[in-house]
This record gives structure tokens, sequence and C-alpha cells, in this order.
């Protein structure tokens, strides 16, 4: 079996890796390249093998930089099957979709063409079949599949992948636990080899208590001043996880009455497919949910889902709080209300998730004082909030456990360390060769491939 990364490697985004043994292709996700116009620039490159043999595609999540080439690996010819659990494809039925109308927009910018159609989304979406977590699956000739839980978001699974030869583990995106929703993240041991994310393998997160606290304050802070909270948030799971955390808050009256509006109709449409599966939530969410309580509706809760509606939010008097996408601010409606309250003191702005090098989102957090949007110079001057407790991504810690937990029974030979940026990978393999004696760690560039 050998294994060749294209994409993911040495990047945050772009996941995708290919499983190679005789005339058997497979691939690990088919993302997007995101967070600036050299990663946009290779989402146009043609793919490094024919779409046309791939046998298989095993999603991990439906986050878009791990499925967002889905539909132009079906425009290049490919059309065999898609493995998954349902939650992910039901997410990637509006995600995909939302996604596209974003690069549509930068390719008229750009006088592109969008790298796929509607018409190849649908398309690769009909080629889905699901799974349930733990159901091993034969593929024949001794290989097989299982879906385990990654409890990064709805849905998100680890892929063990089994051969004659050995078994390897893929993590996907793996989960902050405990998290407000979903279950925590399985180990799996005894594996020959692994291929870990890394987006914070050199942070360490707040704990849960800490994060809600930060957030309780950052709200109080806002509200006493008079001023706007702006949330750029993922429309899966970060926005959930703050509607669960802030619907605790306001009915138990922990926080002032204020608006607070969800400005993101992919997000509205994904709380709606959250509740189709409430069966993947932990127990602390399926106790609530039992006893009566909508965790995703609470007072002064508005989903704003038209243009007019969102619009409509200026005319509310401050302070009030929008969550709104896109997470890095990179497009979506978030820019509008960035645009308005970036230079207003008495305003804040609270990153909850990861910031890609060269978005928006990590401009600002990073203290530029001048950024533009819709080809207007703003100045920044309101508060500047993040919480890496937030992140649905393990820290360093949680993925030294679970490589750790891998390597059990001692036959993990190799680690491939990848979706992260250098200086976070070098800190994981210095971390886990610390930690795991005589592990060999690999750190692969685009295109390197290696004999499993």
């Amino acid at each position: 079996m050998r294994i060749t990364f294209y994409g993911g490697a040495k990047l945050v985004t772009g996941a995708n890796y290919l499983l190679e043994d005789k005339d058997f292709l497979a691939l690990v996700d088919c993302g997007l390249f995101q967070g600036s116009r050299f990663c946009e620039d290779l989402n146009y490159e043609p793919f490094p093998y024919e779409p046309k043999n791939i046998k298989y595609v095993f999603i991990t999540h439906s986050h878009i930089d791990h499925t967002g080439r889905l539909p132009k690996l079906y425009k290049e010819g490919f059309r065999g099957k898609v493995f998954s659990t349902r939650p992910i494809r039901d997410i990637l039925e509006h995600a995909l979709p939302d996604s596209l109308n974003h690069l549509k927009r930068e390719a008229e910018e750009q006088n592109r063409e969008p790298i796929y159609s509607f018409e190849d989304v649908g398309s690769v979406i009909k080629l889905f079949e699901t799974f349930d977590y733990d159901q091993k699956t034969d593929l024949g000739n001794g290989k097989y599949f299982i879906l385990h839980d990654a409890g990064h978001i709805l849905g998100s699974s680890i892929i063990e992948f089994g051969w004659s030869g050995g078994r390897i583990l893929f993590s996907g995106d793996l989960g902050n636990p405990p998290t407000p929703l979903l279950r925590p993240t399985e180990y799996i041991e005894g594996v020959d080899y692994v291929v870990v994310e890394s987006a914070y393998g050199n942070r360490i997160h707040e704990n849960r208590d800490e994060r809600k606290e930060i957030l309780k304050t950052t709200i109080e802070e806002t509200i006493k001043r008079g001023g706007v909270l702006m949330i750029p948030s993922f429309a899966m799971e970060r926005t959930q996880e703050l509607l669960f955390e802030l619907n605790e808050m306001v009915e138990n009256k922990r926080i002032p009455f204020i608006p607070i509006f969800i400005d993101s109709p992919l997000a509205i449409k994904l709380t709606e497919v959250y509740k189709k599966h409430e069966a993947y939530f932990n127990k602390e969410a399926s106790y609530l949910i039992d006893s009566g309580d909508d965790i995703f509706k609470f007072p002064g809760l508005y989903f704003t889902s038209s243009v007019e509606e969102s619009k409509s939010i200026n005319e509310v008097n401050s302070p009030k709080i929008i969550i709104a996408g896109s997470g890095m601010s990179q497009g979506g409606r978030i820019l509008h209300h960035e645009r308005r309250y970036l230079s207003d003191p008495n305003s804040t702005i609270l990153f909850v998730g990861y910031q890609a090098k060269g978005s928006l989102g990590r401009k600002i957090l990073d203290g530029e004082k001048e950024v533009k949007i819709f080809g207007e110079s703003i100045l920044i001057k309101c508060k500047i909030k993040a919480i890496g407790g937030y992140s649905a991504h393990a820290d360093q810690p949680g993925l030294v456990r679970w490589v750790k937990k891998a390597s059990i029974g001692e036959k993990l030979k190799k680690v491939f360390i990848v979706q992260g940026e250098e200086i976070a990978m070098e800190a994981l393999s210095e971390k886990l060769k610390d930690e795991i004696s005589g592990l060999e760690t690999v750190i692969p560039s685009i295109g390197d491939d290696f004999d499993l």
C-alpha cells in the first residue's frame, strides 16, 4: 500500500490523501485550499491523479477544506462511491452549494470560470453511501474501513483503513472535548500508521469553564460600553455550540437580556440538520432535549435568513450580539458588520475558531490597524478577543494523548503530521518524539509518497 499527500501537507487546508495498491485507488478527503490567493490558485489546478480511476472517497467531516473539491472531482470524471456518516452527507447538501456561491463571486472578481457547477454538486451528493460509527465494512481483497467518532463536528469521523499488510488511521480533525454537544473523540489502539492533524499542535486551550467565563465576561463588558459584539463563526458546530452556551446563560439570567442575531442562512439551515441528528449528541445535551428544552431557541434570539432581515439588524439599537459567517471573515455577512463596527471603540470582535494565515480574521487577530473590506479601508478601533477553548480542534495535549493511545501495542511505525502551519507541525513532532520512545514522525510536502 502506498500513500501520497496531495493536500494538507505543510498547509492547514486542502486535505487530500491518495491510497493505492495495484488496481485499488482511494482518497481520504478532497478539500478546498483556503486562506490566500495562492490557495485559490491551487484549486484551479488539475488533480495529480486520474479522477475516473478513483474507486472510493472516504470523508472525515464536512468542513469545506476537507470536502470542497468533491464536485470538481466529479466534474473531472470521478464516478465511484463516497463514504461518510449520514450527518456529513446532510450537511454537505447545504454547505457545498453555499461554498460554490462564494467561489462564483471570487471567480467573477478574477474573470475566471468557477471550478465546478451546481449540477456537479448535486451529482456528487448522489454518490454518497452513509455508515454508522464503528461499523466495519469489507472492501474485498483483505481491505476494510471503519468510521470512528472524531468528536470534532456533527458526524465527523476518524477513518480506520485496513489491508492485509496493516492498519492506518486518518484523524481528520480531532475534537476538543468536553464539548457542549458532541461525544468525546474515540481512541483506537494498536495501529501501524497514523496521519494526524496539527492545527493547534503548538497550543494549549483554555478549559471549558474558562472559555464559558471569557464569553460571559466579553458579553458583559461590551454591553457596559453599549457596543456590538461581533462573532465571526463557522456555520457548523461553532454556531450551534455558541447557541447551546447562550441558551444556558439567558435562561439562567447569567447575562443581561439583549438581542442576539444569527445572521447566516447556512448556519440556520445547518441548525435544522443538527436537530435531525440528536442521536449523535452527548448525554448532557440529550438530557436537556429529553427534558423539553429547545437548546437552539431562547428569548431574544433571532434568525435572520433573508437579506432584508440581515439589513434590519442595523436598525436595532446597541448593545447587541451578531453571530455571522464566515468564521475567518473571508466572506459572508460578517463582513458587512465588520465594515460597520470594527472602527467603533465600544464594540468587540470575538474570534472563537482557527484563523488561517492570510485570512482577514487572522490579520485582525494579529493586530493590523487597518484592513480592506469591499475595497474600503477600515480602521480597527474595536476591542479584539479570542477564545481558543471554543476551537473544535484538539490542542497539543489532546493530539499527543490520541497518538499515544494509537501507539499501544508497540506496532506504530510512523506518524505523518499534516493540516497545520509548519511551526505547529514541528512543535507537535518534537513533543510526540519526546513522549513516545523511538517514534518516527514525518512532515510531508505536497506530492510526497510513502510505502506502507
